[in-house]
């Protein structure tokens, strides 16, 4: 909200550090999510890209209409 990916990207990678919080919870994903965008708002497309496929992993059994993944889909190919 504020379009400060380098505090965004610090404190979602705070988030996905502390695994035994979100092993099993959509937060986890969601914090990847996050995270590739603040990397694409800083110009990182390398690491932007990553958390992007790494989000796409955790989501790949998730209902193909969900408007979360056809967004973070949309997203990770406009990177390329």
């Amino acid at each position: 909200m504020l379009h400060d990916g380098n505090r965004a990207a610090a404190e979602f990678q705070k988030f996905i550090d502390h695994r035994g919080v979100v092993m099993n919870f959509p937060w986890g994903a969601l914090a990847r999510l996050g995270l590739a965008r603040a990397y694409a708002m800083q110009g990182d497309t390398a690491k932007a890209r990553i958390a992007y496929q790494d989000f796409l992993t955790l989501w790949k059994a998730a209902d193909p209409e969900n408007p979360i993944l056809k967004q973070a889909k949309a997203e990770y190919m406009q990177l390329h």
